[in-house]
Parts: C-alpha cells; sequence; structure tokens
C-alpha cells in the first residue's frame, strides 16, 4: 500500500463501511474504493459477536480492495457504543523553570496527567482534548505555547470508555489480518467530514443519527465542548414499524426509506401503500399518515433526548450560544422533513451534513450521502496522521543531520585549535534531537496493539 493512501474503517450498527482515500494535489480527498457490508454482530455501536464482525469486515475490505485494486493492510477504526462518556476536568502543573518558554513537553507533561485520573473499574480515556488554558492565573488562553509563566492550567474535555469494548475492536481488526493505525471517536470524525471552521467558531452542534446510537459533538469557539452517545438510532424506528404494522423487519425498512416522514401533517388521509402478505397471505394495506405518525413519535423521543444533551452543555447561557445551530448526519438524517421537525423542537436552526466539503469535485454522488460522513471523516484522520508521522520523521532526520554536522565542525575547529593556539574556539550548538510527539488515540491504539499481541 502506498504511503499517502488511507483508510477508514467504520464499525457501525448497521452496516460497516471500508473506505481508501487520498489526497490530490489540491488537498481534496479522492476516494479510490468503497466496501460495504451488513453489520453483523454488532449491537449499539458495541461489538457483541466477533466472528460475525471479522466476517462482515473482511467483507467490506475485499469489496473496497477490488474497487481500488490495492491492497489494504492498515486502518484508521472509528469508536462509538452507548458506554462513551464525557467528563469535564481541570489539571495545572508548576513548572521548574519559569525564566523559559512554555513548550510542546510542557503541554505533554499536563496531558500526561489528566491521562492518570482515576477511573471506574474497566474504563479507559480515550481522547483528552484541552478547552482553555490558564498561565499564571490568566485565563483564556488558547495557544500558551511561547509564554512565559510557572504554573500552566487547563480545562479538559475527557472522553472515557470501556477497555473491553475497544478491546474487542482491536481484536477484530487484527483477526481480519488488518493493522490497527489508529482509534477516533465517531462523533470527531464526522464532525471533521461536515462541519467548517466557522461553523465550529460560532457554536454548533453536530447529530450523527446512525442505526444504533445518535452521536452527538458540541462545538464551541472552535474547541469540542461537549460530546455524548444516546443509544437509540434508526433501527428502534424501524421496529416501531415493524410492531405498530405487523409486518416483518425488511418491509418496515424499505416502508420507512421510501415512503417515511418525520412530519404526520404531510400526509393526507387516503395516502394507502400495500404490503404483500407473507406467504398465501392477503397484502396489508397501510396509511401513510398513520406509518409517519410512528415514526414522529420515536423522531421526538430521539430529539428531545439530544436536545437535553445540549442544554446539559449550557446552550442557554448567553456565552455559550450556538449560534450556527444543528447540522443532521448520518443514515437516519435523510428521513423526510426531519429538518423541519429538528427546528420545531429546539428551536435552532437547522441543516442536513454532507461530507462534500473536503471530497474532490469528481466524487460519485453516494459518497456525498450523509451515510458516508464517518467514513470520509475516518480516511481524513488517517491522513491526517500518517502526514504528522512523516514531518516528525523529516524532523528527526534533520536534527540528526545537524548534530552530525556540528560533530564534525567541532573536530574540525578542534583540529585548528590545537594548531593555532590563539584562535578562540567557536561555540557549539547542540540542539536535543525533538522527539515525535505522539497523540493520546495512537498511544491508546499502541496500548491495544500491545494487548492483543501479547494475549495470542
Amino acid at each position: 500500500m502506498e504511503q499517502n493512501i488511507a483508510v477508514g474503517l467504520d464499525i457501525g450498527t448497521t452496516k460497516i463501511v471500508a473506505m481508501i482515500g487520498r489526497k490530490n494535489e489540491y488537498g481534496k480527498i479522492e476516494i479510490l474504493g468503497i466496501g460495504k457490508s451488513k453489520s453483523l454482530g454488532v449491537h449499539r455501536g458495541v461489538v457483541n459477536n466477533i466472528t460475525q464482525t471479522i466476517q462482515s469486515i473482511q467483507l467490506a475490505i475485499q469489496e473496497a480492495e477490488a474497487e481500488a485494486s490495492e491492497k489494504i493492510d492498515g486502518v484508521t477504526v472509528g469508536i462509538a457504543g452507548q458506554h462513551i462518556r464525557s467528563l469535564q476536568h481541570s489539571d495545572y502543573i508548576t513548572r521548574p523553570n519559569s525564566e523559559t518558554v512554555i513548550s510542546e513537553e510542557d503541554i505533554d507533561r499536563l496531558i500526561g496527567q489528566v491521562h492518570k485520573l482515576v477511573m471506574l473499574p474497566g474504563e479507559e480515556i480515550i481522547h483528552v482534548l484541552p478547552q482553555e488554558y490558564k498561565v499564571d492565573g490568566q485565563a483564556e488562553i488558547k495557544e500558551p505555547i511561547g509564554m512565559y509563566g510557572g504554573r500552566l492550567e487547563a480545562n479538559f474535555h475527557v472522553v472515557v470508555g470501556q477497555v473491553s469494548s475497544i478491546r474487542n475492536i482491536g481484536r477484530c481488526v487484527q483477526s481480519a489480518n488488518l493493522k490497527l493505525d489508529g482509534i477516533t471517536l465517531e462523533p470527531l470524525a464526522s464532525a471533521n467530514a461536515v462541519l467548517s471552521q466557522e461553523e465550529k467558531e460560532a457554536g454548533v452542534a453536530l447529530i450523527d443519527i446512525g442505526g444504533g446510537t445518535t452521536d452527538l459533538a458540541v462545538f464551541k469557539d472552535g474547541i469540542i465542548r461537549h460530546t455524548a452517545v444516546i443509544p437509540f438510532g434508526g433501527n428502534v424506528i424501524t421496529e416501531d414499524i415493524k410492531e405498530g404494522c405487523s409486518i416483518i423487519e425488511k418491509q418496515a425498512e424499505l416502508l420507512k426509506v421510501k415512503f417515511g416522514s418525520a412530519w404526520p401533517g404531510e400526509n393526507k388521509d387516503n395516502e394507502i401503500v400495500s404490503i404483500p402478505g407473507l406467504r398465501g397471505r392477503e397484502p396489508k394495506e397501510i396509511t401513510l399518515k398513520n406509518l409517519s405518525k410512528i415514526i414522529h413519535a420515536r423522531v421526538v423521543e430521539i430529539i428531545e433526548q439530544v436536545y437535553v444533551e445540549i442544554k446539559n452543555y449550557g446552550h442557554e447561557e448567553q456565552k455559550k450560544k450556538l449560534i450556527a445551530g444543528i447540522v443532521l448526519t448520518g443514515g437516519g438524517a435523510q428521513l423526510k422533513h426531519l429538518k423541519q421537525l429538528v427546528e420545531y423542537i429546539t428551536g435552532m436552526d437547522t441543516r442536513i451534513g454532507y461530507p462534500n466539503e473536503h471530497l474532490a469535485g469528481e466524487s460519485d454522488d453516494v459518497l456525498t450521502s450523509p451515510l458516508y460522513a464517518t467514513a470520509v471523516g475516518l480516511v481524513m484522520d488517517g491522513l491526517k496522521r500518517q502526514q504528522r508521522q512523516r514531518e516528525e520523521a523529516a524532523d528527526l532526520f534533520l536534527a540528526n543531520e545537524k548534530e552530525k554536522a556540528e560533530e564534525e565542525e567541532s573536530k574540525a575547529s578542534e583540529v585548528l585549535s590545537n594548531e593555532v593556539e590563539e584562535e578562540e574556539q567557536p561555540q557549539e550548538e547542540v540542539q536535543k534531537v525533538k522527539k515525535p510527539r505522539r497523540s493520546l488515540l495512537d498511544s491508546l491504539a499502541e496500548r491495544v496493539r500491545d494487548f492483543l499481541d501479547n494475549a495470542e
């Protein structure tokens, strides 16, 4: 596999998507291949049958490989599920030498300290996201690097998940003969794919309605402020239709996709759909009004739950107001009249988020569907990680070269000074080799990999 190609693997409740992409010369993402398989063995975003999940992953990967004619070895996996929770935490470090400026090392030290937080048994920190910093009591600092100060303080948004769920995903990926390049929280991946920087600055809530779960990510001033996973999604709507109309699941899903609407007032009383009966039974007639009433009741419930989370973030405070409103994405966002219903319940501006902003111009229309927002976000994440690794490798190489050159220079100057005693010795400047900075998720992925390697 070429270096500049990244693969996103979105393990969802209803489908598993493998997407291969690379950056073109304009910095946009070109999707080379996409594979999709029905997700068996995943319930509400959590793996509950490893064998089935491995098979589904392999199917999706094979399909994507055939389309792109590329061999896949490493993937960036999205993690979601009802076990994800987030909390706010503040921490500080005291710097030994306040005469020097704050560097990346100090921030890494502070983030590392948050990582040592005691969690509930069986939980692990997935992301530590700094919000604002304080330097010597001076608040509201976005970027402290380069400032002088003795005490560095920060508020953090900490995302926590269950260790076992993360390991199970790692296990599935490994058993499908793939390498785990990185783990990303799915709402963050979707946000990268569908939100613009202006929206993140103004304040926006991203609602990703999947099959088993609905993910929420709230941004303000360009920083993620709140994340939540609600254990309901499109599947519960299908379930309700199945129960309410006494039909099989396949028919209920088709009804929802083809004729479903979240607003009952749109349908006239005389609009009827006929559904073939099972084996020799009479066909069933279902009025579209009843159908949309069933859908409406469930969708309202999901949106109200999300709205409670938005209120928990503090949307009603003036300072925390989400000016850009709500962006809907995920497969559930394709439901007719959903946008109007969300606006009606929350009173916030709403749009449907399509991941086409970062994709190359000639991309297929299928790819720009909200269905694939998470997969596109994971590909972007994978490409970003590769870029970072390349830069780090280049930095290391330059630092080593510089060191060599300086050594040679100092040897030469020693020879000269021995020959000419009067000449002053040049001052040596040896730069410390920069330690490559690793994101927390990379180290988590590393830990999962180590654990899996040792378990075998």
